[in-house]
């Protein structure tokens, strides 16, 4: 663990540089990222900044994919921060050769814990970044964090939580309705005629995919893309 060296940015703008024996406790997921998203004319990627509803709060990314697993995280009810480009980790390759990473994202848990994440298509993984993941692998379990490499996601899950991530603003949620929703599909029942027993559906709509946002009520977003027939149930 004493081999690996964190550099790392608080909001205050400080740029602090510990081992990771020393620093694995600090709130890297309040921290700023450690290198600017590049944008330029021409360039095959798509960078942007994605608003989190999990903490109100803009987390940058670097491409579309990245933007994808964003979603993922914010969908997530176990996440309550996220932080891009965390840190760089330094260590020495096994020639000796000073090495650095800056991983895509650090997430921490409702219970404490700590995820980093890579993201990066498997088709897109040269020989050095193999070596960088498997690093910071080694680094995240000396600590107890979790560490995930991935890649596309499955393209109906992408295609579902994109639409329902555009209700997931608090402003889409109406309480009573909700309420009301809720006890609808407290049985299995069609999205769309559930809906159509609480009320008009052009206005019942945005709480309900906004319940489904939070995971109150929930479907297999897996298996086909959302539509009528969908069968929701509350939790």
């Amino acid at each position: 663990m004493d081999a690996f060296v964190l550099e790392y940015s608080p909001r205050t703008g400080e740029v602090s540089t510990s081992a990771l024996a020393q620093c694995w406790n600090m709130a890297f997921e309040r921290c700023s990222p450690v290198r600017q998203f590049a944008s330029y004319r021409g360039q095959t990627n798509f960078p942007g900044w994605w608003w989190m509803a999990t903490t109100g709060d803009h987390v940058g990314h670097e491409s579309w994919l990245e933007r994808d697993h964003l979603i993922v995280l914010d969908a997530d009810p176990d996440v309550i921060g996220v932080a891009a480009q965390p840190f760089w980790i330094h260590w020495r390759d096994e020639d000796g050769r000073l090495r650095r990473h800056a991983p895509d994202f650090f997430a921490r848990t409702r219970d404490g814990g700590a995820v980093v994440i890579d993201v990066r298509a498997d088709e897109r993984i040269a020989a050095r970044d193999a070596e960088a993941f498997e690093a910071t692998g080694r680094a995240c379990a000396a600590v107890g964090w979790s560490y995930r490499r991935v890649g596309a996601l499955d393209a109906v899950l992408s295609a579902n939580l994109r639409w329902l991530s555009g209700y997931r603003h608090p402003r889409c949620l109406r309480s009573g309705l909700a309420a009301e929703l809720l006890a609808v599909f407290a049985e299995p029942t069609k999205l769309l005629a559930g809906a159509s027993v609480v009320g008009e559906p052009i206005v019942v709509l945005p709480t309900l995919f906004h319940l489904l946002w939070s995971q109150r009520l929930v479907i297999d977003l897996s298996s086909a893309i959302l539509g009528p027939s969908t069968l929701v149930s509350s939790r």
